[in-house]
């Protein structure tokens, strides 16, 4: 592959450019990885209730949510992601990460982890968006190895969004009738799209993880400073107990990292901070439906 940057006269405008460009492919990818998160769960919570005929208020529910408004999600998600820098990305995927073990731990583990599979939205694409921040950095084509992620990723996301939409309005008749290789295929193993999607979560944390903490001690000179840094945001889940809501949980989160940075870090990050506080609330919102429904399970 060649890199449409190395055509190109050394300006420093134009690098800037290709900065930006570089930043909202990473976004791009981030909110695509979202968008697959919310198609398939989707897809398995609308099984769910066409199974159980208590459910039914909670099914309509499900299918009346607005498809129109999944590209306008993923344009916000994006612009909010190109955004925020590597740097609080990481910090909001580690804090995250240890919010997700404190709670797995807390709670046991029969419980059903749908609700956290919503809460890790914006998280989840932080992840990827420093993963690929770290991996292709220095890369001497860079840009089109991101472009062809992105590509990728937009062509899993379309297709997981035409499977939602395809479950929705035709599983109850072609479940019934037996004729359709999708829904025979979602009739015979959809349930196992919640260890599908726990697996693929937590191979895509792990490696983010790994990403993040490189990214963040660059930024310390010694452990002590780090101590100093990571002490306050370990304490701060002692105040996260498992019943709490999820806006509850949210603010919880990214007032210690407000708090936080604004003792060790620097203004841009606190910017950044605000900016990840509402695009966390914005995937609580577009998940709406399918997050209280979690929560009464």
């Amino acid at each position: 592959m060649f890199s449409l940057g190395s055509w190109l006269p050394a300006w420093h405008g134009l690098a800037w450019g290709w900065a930006l460009l570089d930043a909202l492919l990473q976004g791009l990818v981030g909110a695509c990885a979202v968008s697959v998160l919310c198609s398939l769960l989707k897809v398995y919570l609308y099984i769910q209730c066409l199974n159980d005929p208590a459910r039914q208020a909670e099914k309509e529910a499900i299918r009346a949510q607005r498809e129109a408004l999944e590209p306008l999600h993923v344009v916000v998600l994006t612009a909010a992601l190109a955004l925020v820098g590597s740097r609080v990305a990481a910090l909001v995927v580690l804090e995250f990460s240890l919010r997700a073990v404190s709670m797995l731990l807390s709670v046991g583990k029969g419980t059903p982890r749908s609700q956290l599979y919503l809460l890790c939205q914006y998280s989840l694409g932080c992840g990827m968006s420093c993963g690929l921040s770290f991996l292709l950095e220095g890369a001497p084509h860079s840009t089109s190895n991101l472009a062809l992620a992105a590509g990728l990723a937009g062509l899993l996301a379309a297709y997981s969004r035409r499977l939602a939409r395809h479950v929705c309005s035709l599983y109850e008749l072609h479940s019934r009738q037996r004729y359709c290789g999708v829904c025979l295929l979602l009739l015979a193993s959809g349930h196992g799209i919640p260890r599908l999607l726990r697996n693929a979560l937590a191979l895509t944390f792990a490696l983010a993880d790994l990403a993040a903490v490189e990214l963040i001690n660059r930024d310390f000179l010694s452990t002590l400073e780090a101590l100093r840094f990571w002490t306050p945001l370990t304490i701060c889940y002692t105040l996260l107990g498992p019943q709490q809501s999820a806006h509850q949980t949210v603010l919880v989160r990214m007032g210690g990292l407000f708090i936080l940075l604004l003792t060790v870090g620097r203004w841009p990050d606190v910017f950044h901070v605000l900016i990840s506080l509402l695009a966390e609330f914005w995937c609580l919102l577009r998940a709406g439906v399918m997050l209280d429904m979690c929560q009464q399970q």
